[in-house]
């Protein structure tokens, strides 16, 4: 059941996920249908998440935008000062901007990083902790992941959890994205594109999430297989209104590794699933073995956490042995 309507509003807006937005040419959403896209969410019950550009909007955009609650989703670089300190999330784009933030506990932020970069410079997050609730780390490349980085990316993880026990010693429950989610979560939290939410683009159609705009590179309606196309894989139009082929498939019970899944705090990135599988229900291996690695050192993390007190006491993450759900389908 959908529940949120994403509006990007301008082709610049800023990428807070998997996706890379690389567009410089700005196209502003028109007025006309950001009115109809607030009153779409109105219609059907739909809390909107604005995702801005840099630059600062117009006035009358800001008047619309507020005749109706919503969430912000804002680039740290944006010039609008207000936006910046009255959003919800913040989005970090490197590790520079991460180092000069001035923290707000009260906002979440997300840090969008390289595989690398994640390896270098993962201990900076260590003084981080103390100054924020929520941290999303999300990584760019993620098709970049091979089995030789299991062990560095295993090592990584490990040592972000001494310094979150520390802040759990002195009554901060932090969050990380990579490691506390699953020590939360009783079952799948995923995305949840296409089927949770959907996307209003600047050019007034629907898509399953950002990347799916972002990711056009045909003039057509055909998918290419070999240099994915989604330009044409709009979801409808506020004229036309919604039209999800194949609804199913972006359910979880229609994912038949996923549904079985513990890692529960995975993306479940359904755009990754299209680019790399080319089936929107099957997660790739990167994906799979990336979040067993989160659940598997969420697990020690949780048992830490456990000794200082009570701490989700009924909470347990299963012991396994193996990273690809897929090495054990048979059993499932």
């Amino acid at each position: 059941m959908i529940q949120y309507l994403i509006i990007l509003l301008d082709d610049t807006s800023t990428s807070y996920c998997h996706y890379q937005n690389d567009r410089e040419k700005l196209k502003l959403i028109s007025l006309e249908d950001l009115k109809a896209g607030i009153f779409f969410a109105m219609k059907n019950n739909l809390m909107i998440q604005y995702v801005l550009p840099d630059y600062e909007l117009p006035k009358e955009y800001k008047e619309v935008m507020n005749s109706i609650d919503s969430h912000l989703i804002v680039p740290s670089t944006c010039e609008d000062k207000n936006a910046v300190e009255t959003a919800d999330v913040i989005i970090l784009k490197d590790w520079i901007e991460l180092s000069h933030w001035n923290f707000d506990e009260a906002q979440t932020y997300v840090l969008r990083t390289s595989k690398q970069d994640f390896f270098d410079h993962h201990p900076m997050l260590n003084d981080i902790f103390a100054k924020v609730s929520r941290l999303n780390v999300m990584f760019k490349d993620v098709e970049s992941f091979t089995d030789c980085d299991i062990e560095t990316y295993k090592y990584a993880l490990e040592e972000l959890c001494t310094p979150i026990i520390k802040e759990y010693k002195q009554g901060h429950s932090v969050q990380l994205n990579l490691l506390t989610d699953r020590m939360m979560l009783k079952k799948m939290n995923n995305c949840g594109a296409g089927d949770s939410n959907i996307t209003l683009a600047p050019d007034g159609k629907f898509y399953v999430c950002p990347a799916y705009y972002y990711d056009g590179v045909c003039d057509g309606s055909e998918i290419s297989l070999g240099d994915i196309c989604h330009k044409g894989y709009s979801i409808g139009s506020l004229v036309e209104g919604l039209d999800i082929k194949n609804a199913l498939l972006y359910k979880l019970d229609h994912a038949p590794l996923c549904r079985n899944c513990d890692a529960y705090q995975c993306k479940r990135c359904i755009w990754m699933n299209r680019r790399m599988t080319f089936e929107v229900n099957t997660p790739s291996h990167e994906q799979c073995v990336m979040a067993h690695i989160e659940r598997n050192v969420s697990r020690k993390l949780l048992a830490d956490i456990r000794e200082l007190g009570t701490f989700l006491p009924e909470q347990e993450i299963k012991e396994n042995d193996y990273l690809d759900p897929f090495d054990v389908k048979e059993e499932w």
